[in-house]
């Protein structure tokens, strides 16, 4: 299987019924662990980011014949991702029915206890750093900060102006700079 192969080729091959299978298994071997880690990042426990990913991709599976050019392949995929978890998390807020801030108390422990996230002490007070912000503001700091994505990309997965992008990872920065320094 080749290492990189142009979204182009991809979406062409999915047209031909053929050779639709394997343009969604290049489309997986591409964007798979991109996607898992962008999602990872947002709910935290890999059970739940494992989950979410089937769920995105069943839905790229299903809404790819409609896929329009008038977007990159992967800012449409991180759209359905970022839905996704912004559906999942409002979920658990109502069934537990608890407040936001009980939901990022949640995540903090799940990082806590968790072995997926093994990084440095510096890695993971970032990561507790993060699970504070309000959802949208981890959510653009993410995107900038993990995936290195262009304020237009997110523009274009979010729906939000760039100026507005701009404002929130700058809050986000200044938030998570007085959560470390609070913290050392």
């Amino acid at each position: 299987m080749p290492l990189q192969v142009e979204d182009a080729e991809i979406l062409s091959k999915f047209q031909d019924e053929r050779t639709r299978n394997e343009a969604f298994n290049l489309l997986l071997h591409k964007y798979q662990q991109k996607i898992y880690w962008h999602i990872r990042r947002m709910v935290i426990d890999h059970d739940d980011a494992d989950d979410l990913v089937q769920d995105v991709f069943v839905k790229v599976w299903k809404n790819l014949p409609g896929f329009r050019n008038d977007a990159q392949l992967y800012t449409w995929m991180y759209r359905i991702a970022t839905n996704e978890c912004i559906t999942f998390l409002n979920k658990k807020k109502q069934k537990n029915n608890v407040s936001l801030d009980d939901v990022s108390y949640e995540l903090a422990n799940t990082l806590a206890d968790s072995s997926y996230f093994n990084g440095d002490q510096a890695q993971k007070k970032l990561q507790q750093a993060l699970v504070t912000l309000p959802e949208k503001q981890r959510l653009v700091f993410n995107m900038k900060y993990y995936d290195d994505m262009k304020y237009e990309e997110i523009s274009q997965v979010l729906g939000t102006s760039v100026g507005a992008l701009k404002a929130s990872f700058h809050l986000a920065v200044k938030k998570i700079e007085s959560y470390l320094l609070a913290r050392d």
